[in-house]
């Protein structure tokens, strides 16, 4: 019997005894009558690369949740974020006849021909964090972020603080240093917190700007925000980096921002830095944009793994910070 058609079978009949309710653990390859796991579900996961603390980070949730322990064995290929070498990783998972592969692509095209070959080979691909330009029929599911709700959760957040400030009535200025224009990130953490403009009539929109997600170039784009517009009351960073870089031109342009300051500064990630600006009194709030999928890709192949279908979207939980929390404690169990 070959180890895909007894895969199959064994995963059956364990799932028969899940559904009667024996044993406390319910993955599809735990034997629940000898209490321990049948086989490894083998996963292959092509990162993109090691460029930033959040796909650090991302690697290692993988890397601690897909453990022998929970009845999985990893293997890890880094693509330094070349195309080619992250298709050449994805035949060799072929080769080695994995049960899942886990896709972080480099780039949204030119997939086409290396998931056909994979999904000859029976084997079921989950894409995530940055989409592809291809037939979704090619993967099971693509799994990110939300980054509209990251975008509707920032507004939400302002106007909840405004409130609090006795500012609902009062003209509130905005500026947002955007990402990359066009990625997804970009696109819709814009129109998801742009969605918010048109409830509150009183807030102006007076630029939006991309900072290409760098601090220097951030920093450039908030100093022409401020050397055109005297009246700012709020900026958006849509990446920590320019959010540090717009606190940086504030400072040199001789305001203040922060609780206290004379701008509110937002940004996305939520990552230790942007907590630590926060003690520090220069940053309000920062919305979550959670890497450790780990134990989400996790239930993801659990639920493939017992035939259960799935949304071709999935996403991580996430939720903001401000300092109106115990942020210490915050960064306790911070692991970005």
């Amino acid at each position: 019997m070959n180890k895909k058609l007894w895969k199959t079978l064994l995963c059956s009949a364990v799932a028969v005894f899940t559904l009667i309710g024996c044993g406390e653990k319910k993955t599809s390859n735990y034997n629940v009558l000898e209490d321990e796991f049948d086989y490894l579900i083998t996963v292959g996961f092509s990162q993109g690369g090691p460029e930033s603390d959040w796909r650090t980070a991302n690697t290692e949730s993988l890397k601690s949740t897909l453990i022998e322990e929970n009845g999985y064995e990893l293997i890890l290929e880094d693509a330094q974020e070349d195309q080619e070498r992250q298709i050449e990783a994805l035949r060799e998972f072929v080769k080695k006849d994995v049960d899942y592969i886990v896709l972080s692509p480099v780039v949204e095209t030119g997939w086409d021909t290396v998931l056909k070959e994979i999904k000859e080979a029976n084997i079921p691909v989950i894409i995530i964090n940055n989409p592809i330009e291809e037939d979704d029929s090619l993967y099971e599911c693509w799994l990110g972020s939300d980054f509209t709700k990251e975008g509707k959760m920032a507004a939400d957040w302002l106007e909840q603080y405004l409130e609090e400030q006795e500012r609902t009535e009062e003209e509130i200025n905005l500026t947002t240093i955007q990402g990359p224009i066009g990625t997804l990130a970009q696109t819709e953490r814009t129109e998801g917190f742009m969605k918010a403009i048109q409830d509150n009539p009183n807030w102006i929109m007076l630029a939006q700007q991309t900072g290409e997600a760098s601090k220097k170039t951030g920093k450039e784009v908030m100093a022409l925000f401020l050397e055109t517009h005297s009246n700012i009351d709020v900026v958006i960073a849509e990446n920590d980096e320019m959010a540090f870089g717009a606190i940086e031109a504030i400072k040199d342009a001789g305001k203040t921002c922060g609780p206290k300051g004379d701008i509110i500064v937002i940004s996305y990630g939520a990552g230790k830095k942007e907590l630590e600006a926060m003690k520090a009194g220069e940053l309000n709030a920062a919305v979550e944009c959670n890497p450790l999928y780990g134990p989400k890709i996790a239930e993801i192949i659990q639920k493939l793994d017992s035939g259960v279908s799935l949304d071709k979207k999935q996403y991580v939980d996430e939720a903001y910070f401000d300092t109106s929390m115990d942020l210490d404690e915050a960064l306790t169990v911070r692991k970005y």
